[in-house]
């Protein structure tokens, strides 16, 4: 095959998380939301297809991760970067997307219109970061807007805490915000690659805790989504502390140097 066609093995792994982003729609369809138009009342099957549909996405999650470092270690095809952008958008956009929208369908207090709207802001959300981050140069070792794998499993752990409903469609609105925003995010590489995927792995369990019913399951899923908000929304404010000590610092090391003029924010 000619050089351009051929898949390296960062590119299987890329393919992987698409795979696992289909995947996780299929379950989602047939395991809450054709039942539900059934009249279905079988409450188990569908919380053990909400997890394995949360699963596979934290699984191309870890696909992603993965794909990534493959390819810097050893190397990529030169359709790499397109195979990544189209993965990540059936995992991290279409995805979630498509459990937000299933969720304004089976929800008692959820109303299917205004589900569908916010589904489709986080869809645009991450076709819109994708296409930005495929022609905007930042600096390296950081991301500018919340990552899409990270926001994904956001908008999920929104829907899965249970909120009132318009408590839920505004947090996924901010999610949705915060990926296409300004906001620097690190890249996950040494230490924090490792961090991200031990959580990765501890939501899992976490997951299938709840799958299966085990003692406080509910309690402990909760408690994990909770702390991926709390995340969602921590890292940005270290992200605006530094730009704002960074903005001090160039104050007053202008005043230093006898240069008084207005110093801008950085980007």
């Amino acid at each position: 095959m000619p050089l351009s066609l051929r898949l390296s093995i960062a590119d299987t792994l890329t393919l992987g998380n698409a795979t696992c982003g289909f995947m996780a729609v299929y379950f989602t369809t047939t395991g809450i939301l054709i039942p539900h138009l059934q009249g279905s009342q079988e409450t188990g099957m569908a919380r053990h297809s909400a997890a394995t549909a949360v699963i596979l996405m934290l699984c191309a999650a870890v696909f992603d991760l993965f794909d990534g470092l493959v390819a810097r270690k050893l190397r990529s095809s030169p359709m790499g970067a397109e195979l990544d952008n189209l993965s990540d958008l059936i995992s991290f956009g279409l995805a979630p997307a498509y459990f937000v929208l299933v969720y304004g369908m089976v929800a008692d207090d959820a109303h299917q219109r205004v589900a569908a709207v916010g589904a489709i802001v986080v869809l645009l959300a991450v076709v819109l970061r994708l296409a930005r981050f495929s022609c905007v140069t930042v600096k390296d070792g950081t991301f500018q807007g919340m990552p899409s794998p990270f926001g994904a499993l956001t908008v999920v752990s929104i829907v899965l805490l249970e909120l009132p409903f318009v408590a839920t469609l505004l947090a996924i609105i901010g999610t949705a915000w915060l990926m296409v925003s300004r906001v620097e995010y690190p890249k996950p590489r040494g230490r924090l690659a490792v961090a991200m995927l031990s959580w990765i792995v501890l939501s899992m369990g976490l997951l299938a805790a709840w799958a299966f019913d085990a003692p406080s399951g509910q309690l402990l899923l909760q408690t994990g989504c909770a702390l991926q908000l709390v995340m969602g929304a921590v890292i940005p404010l270290f992200a605006t502390a530094r730009r704002v000590n960074n903005f001090r610092d160039n104050r007053r090391e202008a005043r230093a140097a006898g240069h008084p003029a207005a110093v801008t924010l950085p980007a």
